[in-house]
């Protein structure tokens, strides 16, 4: 009875309409039990909403090898209906390409086919675990110019700067990192949120940042029956108000290098040749200028190379500088980054040393602000790495190592045997790989692999391969060489 009692108790959300498309990773990445409380999430999320073609209407594709389609948006017009549908969703298993799951959602987001509305709001919440075997931020991007807002929970460790780029703006509303047994914690913000966005038709701005939001609106007009004006100005300074027109097949528009933490007023006049329409207002406040950067990364480190990366990279940033040199020195070298990018891959460096970098972001404004870090470079290695050995039949080993670094021109194999002649094989650089024959068991042979170079002497790399008799159940075994 009182579980009854707190069923009837669900809020009632009146007066949304829009297109809600979940994203699911339903991958061989994600475990049974993972995908089971993210359907029991997504059903939570969905509860109180309210479906129908002039309501909500949701779908649900699956991220795997190939994307698929769980049901389309106009399948399921009841909540009852959309609750055993999304209890009934079987996991595929398969890759994490969510690059093209992404692409594919773009598709049914605007077709008539997937049962989609031309003239509603459209909302992605991507679910992931954090990991993708392809790109995802051109299409991602994509998405977004169209006008969907994108809600990204994170429940694996994920990249930071990566998600919170494909995520809308600003990220502390659009992205969420929680454990997959937490997700609960999140689903009153995350509807709150959703609802900001699909709530009434009206205009009304989403991805707000210092210096821009983008402006939604429902279909009111077409390219035949007119075009828009949008007008915008400082509350507080009408007289600096600007005029910009939009055809009349758009539904959302940006407005860029405003001032932050500014209340704009901002005026849609629709201009039919047909019928009067009623212009829409609303009033956005920009938000505090974000300071660039507050973080800087250094990760891929290798010899002679490794990658920079910053965050944030608010709209108000032109250009990024980075300087680096290495410690103790004077020396310097600087590379110019374009405003929209977070990473660059810093080349031609000296192994084995500390650099100094400097990161400044040149605003548009003319500001700048720089913040620095200590990188270092690997050590060069001519010597090859984790040799092993592979069982291949009586009296065979397959030898197998790691390439060494450097322009390595081939590598040279010799095998010691304890009762027959030693034997030298040589190698292409591409080939990390011999197989070792005439091995007697119950004997104990020496096996040396070495790169050649052009300009130095390479370091080998030896093991001791103990030959067990042919009644032994492993076949043999091996211990590095004192």
């Amino acid at each position: 009875m009182h579980a009854a009692i707190q069923k009837g108790l669900q809020p009632f959300i009146p007066d949304s309409e829009g297109d809600l498309l979940f994203l699911l990773d339903s991958s061989g990445s994600v475990s049974y039990y993972e995908f089971s409380r993210i359907k029991e999430f997504v059903r939570g999320l969905l509860r109180p909403f309210t479906f129908g073609p002039s309501d909500v209407q949701t779908s649900i594709i699956h991220i795997s090898t190939v994307p698929t389609i769980e049901f389309p948006f106009d399948r399921y017009l009841s909540s009852g209906a959309v609750q055993q549908a999304i209890r009934d969703t079987q996991q595929l298993m398969g890759d994490t390409n969510t690059g093209k799951a992404l692409s594919f959602a773009k598709e049914k987001f605007f077709t008539d086919e997937a049962g989609a509305r031309a003239d509603v709001p459209k909302v992605l919440v991507w679910v992931t675990d954090g990991f993708s075997t392809d790109d995802i931020s051109q299409p991602m991007q994509l998405l977004k110019d169209m006008g969907v807002t994108v809600f990204i929970i994170s429940t694996g460790r994920g990249n930071y700067l990566e998600l919170s780029a494909a995520a809308s703006q600003p990220p502390e509303k659009h992205l969420h990192f929680v454990d997959v047994d937490d997700m609960p914690i999140i689903t009153k913000e995350l509807r709150d949120a959703i609802i900001d966005v699909i709530r009434a038709k009206r205009l009304r701005a989403v991805e707000i940042t210092s210096s821009s939001f983008r402006l939604t609106w429902p279909r009111l007009l077409s390219s035949d029956t007119g075009y828009y004006v949008l007008q915008y100005a400082p509350a507080d300074d009408p007289r600096r108000k600007l005029v910009k027109q939009v055809s009349g097949d758009h539904t959302t528009d940006v407005l860029s290098d405003l001032s932050p933490e500014t209340t704009y007023e901002v005026v849609l006049v629709p201009e039919s040749n047909e019928h009067y329409i009623p212009l829409q207002t609303t009033r956005v406040t920009t938000l505090e200028e974000e300071i660039s950067p507050t973080r800087v990364l250094i990760s891929e480190s290798k010899p002679h190379s490794f990658r920079v990366s910053w965050a944030p990279t608010p709209d108000s940033v032109r250009s990024y500088q980075v300087l680096y040199g290495p410690l103790p020195g004077n020396s310097a070298k600087l590379l110019e980054v374009d405003g929209a990018h977070n990473s660059t891959v810093v080349e031609n460096l000296a192994p084995n040393t500390t650099y100094l970098v400097t990161v400044a972001a040149i605003y548009k404004s003319g500001k700048e602000k720089a913040l620095s870090a200590k990188a270092c470079t690997q050590e060069e290695s001519s010597k090859v790495r984790h040799l092993r050995f592979e069982d291949m039949g009586p009296n065979t080993l397959k030898a197998s190592w790691d390439s060494a670094d450097g322009p390595v021109l081939g590598y040279r194999v010799r095998c010691r045997r304890q009762t027959g002649p030693s034997s030298l094989l040589s190698v292409s650089p591409q080939i990390h790989s011999v197989l070792l024959t005439d091995l007697a068991s119950g004997t104990a042979n020496k096996v040396c692999v070495k790169p050649v170079y052009r300009n130095q002497p390479g370091k080998g790399l030896c093991r001791m391969v103990h030959m067990q008799h042919a009644t032994a159940a492993q076949g043999y075994k091996h211990r590095r060489s004192a």
